[in-house]
């Protein structure tokens, strides 16, 4: 029986933004994600993403800007209501021995993540505040410009800036504290910029590999290695357009190859999951956690022995957990 740690989903912003803060994430059957499916596919622990949506997310769904506060806030609370509600079931962790702890105790464990720094403003008492509220994971940037620097992009000016100064000094302290630094969406320039200043590991939570999928959002051959000689991993993202050029289908067999692509240039230890479940759109394959043995399937029939699958799914992310997080 395989035993998941998916370290990014979007599934709290849309939650949210359906039900408001009283919502709970028990059972969302147009969702990937929900309680009830982590449960069906044995999930050991759900990163749980704080997407900070631009305005045009707001115009797609008719619905007028949400202030920034109110809307982490509500987004956190919708986990909460989940952990609260459910304690038998769902825990939240913030360490890889609380993970452990919950599993032991047949529960699944809920990981809080920001995607995009922008909500920071250049404010390291910000970055603190968000500790506090429970964020161990923080994807510097989206797809703009930020306070920590910028973003990936088709513009090659742009794919070579790095961090900003605040970024720097925000890497240096975010690694004090025990939250990790993850990388994807981050310019070239910015990803060379962490993997200097990083003295632990960190992480590209949902990163493919450019050399076989050309989407900027993938990272290179030599970005792969630096970051697996770092000690982090990058998380399979099931998304059509990051595994395969022109696709809209995202496969088992695209999945596997990648995953062996990085086992080939950099070892089996940099290799995690990273789904982007209710981030991404197309055909997929892997549609929710109940569809996950197939992909460890797929894992075994490319010649990963079970071992290694077990990595895969959750040995290389509780590992870099231990060497990063703080009690």
């Amino acid at each position: 029986m395989i035993h998941a740690v998916d370290m990014h989903c979007d599934t709290l912003m849309h939650a949210f933004l359906i039900d408001g803060s009283n919502a709970d994430l028990s059972s969302y059957p147009e969702l990937s994600i929900d309680l009830a499916k982590l449960e069906e596919g044995n999930a050991m622990a759900q990163f749980f993403a704080v997407f900070i949506p631009p305005a045009e997310a707001y115009r797609r769904r008719n619905m007028e800007p949400i202030p920034e506060d109110e809307y982490i806030h509500g987004c956190v609370q919708v986990m909460n209501n989940t952990v609260e509600r459910y304690s038998s079931r769902i825990a939240h962790a913030y360490t890889a021995e609380d993970i452990e702890r919950n599993f032991k105790a047949g529960k699944i464990s809920a990981v809080l993540s920001m995607e995009d720094g922008v909500a920071v403003h250049g404010d390291m008492q910000k970055l603190d505040a968000f500790y506090d509220m429970g964020f161990r994971c923080l994807s510097l940037t989206w797809n703009f410009e930020n306070c920590f620097g910028y973003p990936n992009s088709k513009d090659d000016a742009i794919m070579q800036k790095g961090l900003k100064d605040f970024g720097k000094r925000a890497v240096r302290h975010m690694q004090q504290i025990g939250m990790l630094v993850d990388v994807s969406h981050l310019s070239d320039g910015g990803f060379y910029d962490v993997a200097e200043i990083a003295e632990r590991p960190f992480v590209a939570t949902h990163s493919n590999c450019r050399s076989i999928c050309s989407h900027q959002r993938n990272m290179t051959d030599d970005m792969i290695r630096i970051l697996h000689k770092a000690g982090g991993v990058m998380g399979i993202n099931f998304c059509p357009a990051f595994l395969k050029d022109g696709s809209n289908e995202s496969n088992i067999e695209d999945m596997a190859a990648m995953a062996m692509h990085e086992k080939e240039i950099a070892g089996t230890d940099v290799i995690a999951l990273g789904t982007d479940f209710d981030g991404i759109e197309g055909k997929l394959e892997v549609a929710d956690p109940h569809d996950m043995i197939k992909l460890a399937d797929a894992l075994i029939h490319v010649g990963f022995a079970s071992a290694e699958v077990d990595k895969i799914f959750h040995g290389n992310v509780l590992r870099v957990l231990r060497q990063t997080m703080r009690d």
